[in-house]
Formats: C-alpha cells, sequence, structure tokens
C-alpha cells in the first residue's frame, strides 16, 4: 500500500510493505514485485532537513540501513542528507554481481596477436588505415575486397558518377602499411567466441570452407536490407546499399524509358512503365529521389521527348514528417503492406484505407536489419532478444572480453547511473566508514561525467557545476535509456588507437575509475562527435545541419557537399575521380547508356 501525506510545506510517501516503513521526501520512486514474490525497491532520495532535524535524520539513516541488512533483496538505495554547512552521503550495499565472459583474454608475451577483422565497410575500413602498431598480424576477411564510399551511391544509379570512382581496393589501402595484414575474399559462416576461431567460406567458384583463428576479433559487417517480412518486396524491389544495387537501378531506369519508347506499348503501361516508387523517407530514399528528378528533368527529357510528360517520381513514407523536395509526390502516413510485379499496396495509417501504385521501378530503402551470422553469434552470448550487437562503451561486445563490434551492425549500450549506484558510493567511500562527504564525493564526479556522459549532460542542461547544484535539483532522473550510435568511421579510428597505444595504456591506464573493479579502466570511452549532416534536395540546392544547430539550403551549400565528400575520399585516386565524373557531367551531362 502506499500512503501520501501532503501538507503546504512538504509531502511525506509511507510504504506498507513487508519490513519497516520508509518516509521519504523529493524521491523518484520504482516498485516492482519478482518472481518469488519478495519486493524490489529502486530509488533515489533526496531528503532536505535542517540543523535541528540532524539528530533525527541520523535515526532515520540507521533504519535504514537496518531494513537492508535484513532484506537483501533491495538492489540499490541511495540517500543524501544536505545539513546546514555541510553534507552527508549515505549509501546500501547492491546484490549486483559481473557477468561472466564467453572468452579469455589474450595471453601477455611477445609473440603477435592475431586480430581478425571482418568487413571492409566504414568501421573495417578506418580501422585498418588508423592502425599502426607493429606488433598485430592483421586478418581481413570479407567477401568484398574493396571499400565504398556509400554516401555517394545514389549519384552511381544516375550516372552523376561512375561506379568505380567511389571504390578503392581494401589491397591498396593497407599495402604501405608497416601492419602486417592479409586480406581473404570470403564470407563469415559463425564465429566460435568460446573457442575463439571465425568460419568462413570462399566467395569464388570453389565454395571452400576454412577456419580462422583469432586472439581479438573486431566485428563490422555491416547490416542487410530491412524488409519487414513485406510480402513480395524480395522479389519486385531494387535495394540501394551496395555498388552493385546502384549498378542495377541505373540499369532498370534507362530501360523503363527504353520500354515506355516502344510504338505497340499501350498508354496505361507507358505510364506505369515511367511511374518510380522510392519507399523509405530516410537520407538515402531522399537523396536518390532527387538524384533521380535531376537526372530526369536535365538530361533524360532531352533524349525522350514522346514520353517526358509521362514521368512521376513518388516517394512513399510511413511516418509524418519528411523532408520536402521539388517535383517529387510525396506521400506521408503510408504503410506500404504488399509489393506485386505491378503495383504496391499501401495502408494509410490513420484511416486504414488501402490503396494501390502501378510503378515501373520500385526502390525499397526503409531501414537496416541483423545479418544471419551475427543473430546466430548473438544467440551464442546471451543476446538473442536484442535487436544488434550490444557493446559497452570501449565498443567490446557485451559478454566477452576479446571481440569488438563497430558500425551499423552493433550499438553502444550506455549504462544507467543507477545500475552502478552503490559500486559508484563504495568507490568514492576510500575509508569504508558507510558515509562521506560532498567534498569527497566531488572528487569522484569527474570519472562519473566520464563513465556516464548522460550525468554531465544533466549537469550542462541545468547549469550545475557540483554535486551540491544536483541536490538542489530533486526532481527528475539523470538516467536516460540506451543511447544507440551508428558512427562506424569514427569507431574504426577510436577502436585504431586503442589498439596502437594497448600496451602503453595497460601499465599506465588513462580511462576512468573502474567502480566495480580496482584501478582505472585502459581507455577513456568513445564518445561520438557530431560533425554535421548534408541531405541533396535536388537542383543543385542542398540542406546541411552542422555543429552549433546552424542550418542552410541553397546553392551554396550545394558547394559545400561537394568539398566535403571530395575531401573525405579514402584515397587521392577516388578523390580526383569524383572531382573529374562532377565536372565531366557539368559539361557534358549524365551518360545514359545501359552499362
Amino acid at each position: 500500500k502506499l500512503r501520501v501525506f501532503l501538507t503546504p510545506t512538504h509531502f511525506q510517501i509511507s510504504l506498507c510493505l513487508p519490513f519497516p516503513p520508509i518516509f521519504l521526501v523529493n524521491s523518484s520512486l520504482s516498485i516492482s514485485l519478482c518472481e518469488n514474490h519478495e519486493y524490489r525497491l529502486e530509488f533515489l532520495a533526496f531528503c532536505f532537513v535542517n540543523f535541528e532535524a540532524e539528530m533525527r535524520s541520523l535515526k532515520l539513516y540507521e533504519r535504514f540501513t537496518k531494513t537492508f541488512r535484513e532484506h537483501p533483496s533491495i538492489s540499490r538505495f541511495l540517500i543524501i542528507f544536505a545539513v546546514s554547512g555541510g553534507g552527508l552521503v549515505a549509501y546500501s550495499e547492491a546484490n549486483i554481481q559481473n557477468g561472466a565472459k564467453i572468452d579469455e583474454l589474450p595471453e601477455a608475451g611477445n609473440q603477435k596477436k592475431r586480430v581478425v577483422v571482418l568487413g571492409t565497410g566504414w568501421a573495417g575500413t578506418s580501422f585498418l588505415k588508423n592502425l599502426k602498431n607493429p606488433s598485430y598480424d592483421v586478418q581481413v576477411i570479407s567477401p568484398r575486397n574493396y571499400f565504398a564510399f556509400t554516401p555517394l551511391l545514389p549519384s552511381v544509379t544516375v550516372g552523376t558518377v561512375e561506379a568505380r570512382s567511389i571504390v578503392e581496393p581494401i589491397r591498396n589501402i593497407v599495402k604501405k602499411k608497416k601492419v602486417n595484414v592479409n586480406f581473404w575474399e570470403a564470407e563469415c559462416l559463425r564465429i566460435d567466441a568460446k573457442n575463439k576461431q571465425v568460419y568462413c567460406r570462399s566467395t569464388q567458384d570453389v565454395k571452400e570452407e576454412f577456419v580462422v583463428d583469432y586472439d581479438y576479433l573486431v566485428v563490422a559487417m555491416g547490416a542487410r536490407v530491412n524488409t519487414f517480412n513485406t510480402p513480395g518486396v524480395e522479389e519486385n524491389c531494387l535495394y540501394l546499399k551496395e555498388v552493385e544495387d546502384a549498378q542495377k537501378i541505373r540499369r532498370r531506369v534507362i530501360d523503363c524509358f527504353e520500354k515506355a519508347s516502344l510504338p505497340d506499348m499501350s498508354d496505361d503501361e507507358r505510364k506505369r512503365m515511367l511511374q518510380f516508387v522510392v519507399v523509405g523517407g530516410g537520407p538515402t530514399g531522399v537523396e536518390f529521389a532527387a538524384e533521380l528528378h535531376d537526372f530526369v528533368s536535365e538530361d533524360l527529357v532531352k533524349l525522350y521527348p514522346a514520353v517526358k510528360d509521362l514521368v512521376k517520381i513518388s516517394l512513399l513514407e510511413a511516418t509524418d514528417h519528411i523532408l520536402n523536395i521539388d517535383g517529387i509526390d510525396l506521400k506521408t502516413g503510408a504503410m506500404v503492406v504488399k509489393v506485386s510485379d505491378k503495383e504496391i499496396s499501401t495502408k494509410e495509417i490513420k484511416t486504414g484505407e488501402i490503396s494501390t501504385i502501378p510503378y515501373g521501378m520500385a526502390v525499397w530503402s526503409t531501414g537496416i536489419a541483423t545479418r544471419p551470422v551475427v543473430m546466430d553469434f548473438m544467440k551464442q552470448i546471451g543476446q538473442a532478444n536484442r535487436r544488434v550487437l550490444a557493446t559497452d562503451e570501449w565498443l567490446r561486445v557485451e559478454g566477452t572480453n576479446s571481440i569488438y563490434a563497430l558500425g551499423d551492425c552493433a550499438t553502444i549500450n550506455q549504462r544507467r547511473v543507477m545500475e552502478d549506484i552503490s559500486s559508484i558510493f563504495k568507490k568514492a567511500d576510500k575509508d569504508n566508514s558507510g558515509t562521506l562527504t560532498v567534498k569527497e564525493f566531488q572528487e569522484t564526479l569527474d570519472d562519473i561525467c566520464v563513465r556516464y556522459p548522460q550525468v554531465q549532460l544533466y549537469l550542462k542542461n541545468k547549469k550545475m557545476s557540483s554535486l551540491v547544484d544536483l541536490m538542489k535539483e530533486s526532481k527528475g532522473d539523470v538516467a536516460r535509456e540506451s543511447i544507440e550510435l551508428n558512427v562506424a568511421a569514427q569507431q574504426g579510428t577510436y577502436l585504431a588507437d586503442c589498439f596502437n597505444r594497448m600496451e602503453e595504456c595497460e601499465k599506465q591506464p588513462e580511462g576512468p575509475l573502474r567502480f566495480r573493479e580496482s584501478g582505472r579502466h585502459r581507455f577513456r570511452p568513445f564518445r561520438y562527435k557530431h560533425l554535421g549532416q548534408f541531405a541533396p534536395l535536388g537542383g543543385e540546392q542542398t540542406a546541411a545541419q552542422l555543429p552549433g544547430d546552424w542550418v542552410s539550403i541553397g546553392h551554396s551549400t550545394q558547394w559545400l557537399w561537394y568539398s566535403v565528400y571530395a575531401s573525405k575520399q579514402v584515397s587521392w585516386r577516388t578523390r580526383s575521380l569524383v572531382v573529374s565524373d562532377w565536372m565531366r557531367r557539368f559539361i557534358f551531362g549524365r551518360d545514359s547508356s545501359q552499362i
């Protein structure tokens, strides 16, 4: 039972549980009934008393500690007393145990450690480019032997940029490195975390299978297209995730115009063939729709004047918000429920009404899903119920010691403050007295902000500089939901830097305090730095959102887009090819050949 007593000056909460009642002031409280029919109490309580009430507060503290000794099912509890002129922090011991790891760390020694990298996308390539420590033998395994600059895939679909201009062979990237790096063109079939082995199969004509041992494993396999099990998507829709997908789309666009130009084609069939539908209003879908519109309006209408008035480009999005693009038929709040060979069936989310759209080409760009080999690995390590691999703030897969995951196949699971609250206070309580002053706790606050960035964000938003300020703000909880980050390039650079300084940081750790163990973490946790984002709108216009909430839309932003994307190419070869493709397009237009 829960009783609340309200007065003009304060309120009290009285809990009638199988242990002595507790009285709180201004608290954040959560009560749940466990499977063993015991109550679990999780709360953060701030009790403000004056100097005259100090002795009464100490008696209350004794009652709390007695309650926790008699009822260990209570997992976490923190109470802070603010007494005039100073402060006192008291905590209870939490019954938390570290989970067992499925694998062991590599043994220390002079022998080179073997690092296996799965994938040659943004995360894997960034890791390889920045790895400089020659004490590793690196084995790269991927079904493609190149890195692709995927932000320019929409440009490849219409010939603005050629496919070979945005790819760089992996062997070119690593050939001049001092680190011993080998590449095998194969696909990963299974990860055996317990025995530290990876089972692979060649992608060549001879489907040979082999096993690779590792000391450290870097999983950077990316993700696959998410069809949400919509009927007909796999059979009838095109994707835009790989270079091969962009080339298929380019051939299909020209094929639709050529078929629509045939003399025996009916008007309805011509109209259907020139109806292009993009499903998904994310960055890829919007950019492709804008590129396709420019291709049609600037180049194809001159080559196919008889059918130019029949062309229609539609963009379907299930949500209510999407970036507006001139010349594109936008349809929001429409969820695709079925795709046949000639029609797309959509359902209006608000009304439930079903309608159909005829199409000549449909491109599906609605999100990503986990690859089967990663899903199988997640079952091994107890993450079967998750959407993607969960890692800690150091990009290490949870439940393992020597496996790291980067990019779209993983997400950083940011721990909540209250999960480790008792460990934090135990670490701060250096004399094991069970109490500590605010000044003593302030010394630990810097490590807390590094380990739990949501605390630093909370303090910044509230314009607080210390724990004293935090104690004055008793409303709300600084803990937030898990933070998911998909920032492959920055993750690869960060992990490579960790591997470069592994031995150095073993001797002189630079990370925050280990609240559950002794000492410090070897490295500072990964932190994403937002550098802005672009959204091409077509017609030589781009929308940009840069750090500092600076937003710009227009032709000048398009030139900024050109310079940024040219500078981000992985080599001078691809950089010169991309720039020359842009110049060729300005002078001669886009190529419309079916190659």
